[in-house]
């Protein structure tokens, strides 16, 4: 073999040998800090970890929130339609979170079956509505268009 094609051989060899550990040491380092996503259901019937950081989405329950007095902790629970799920969480919640409205929840479970929430997101409409039209809106409709086909039975 001619030297120059060797060497460009080994260049090579080298290149992709240093990406390759360098992708693989990448994807290792991160696994811990993936949050992966389950419906309330599969949380609910044991397919989620225990104590190990998840998501979960679902609508906000009419008439489950309840907050404390003296500091930021709340408790509400959250449904797919098919399953609920209770979720503490101590912070401030955000200005768009409210009952029957969506939001998704990052957390640990609990043996109990508790999400202990360390983060939560209120989802809003993707659909744009003009400030007029919005104004004019009844709360009972946005509380329909928010959680369209959710049965809050279980």
């Amino acid at each position: 073999m001619h030297p120059v094609r060797k060497q460009r051989l080994l260049l090579v060899l080298a290149l992709v040998v240093v990406s390759s550990a360098v992708i693989g040491l990448s994807v290792y380092a991160m696994r811990n800090y993936a949050d992966f996503f389950y419906p309330v259901s599969k949380i609910v019937a044991g397919e989620a970890p225990l104590h190990k950081s998840i998501r979960a989405g679902g609508c906000v329950v009419p008439g489950t929130i309840m907050s404390a007095s003296d500091r930021l902790h709340t408790e509400f629970v959250i449904t797919d339609g098919m399953a609920r799920l209770k979720v503490v969480y101590n912070g401030l919640l955000p200005d768009i979170f409210g009952e029957g409205e969506a939001a998704v929840v990052t957390g640990k479970l609990n043996d109990d079956g508790v999400l202990v929430a360390s983060q939560v997101l209120a989802k809003h409409d993707e659909n744009y509505v003009p400030p007029e039209v919005a104004a004019s809106m009844t709360d009972t409709e946005r509380h329909n268009e928010a959680c369209k086909g959710m049965n809050y039975g279980s």
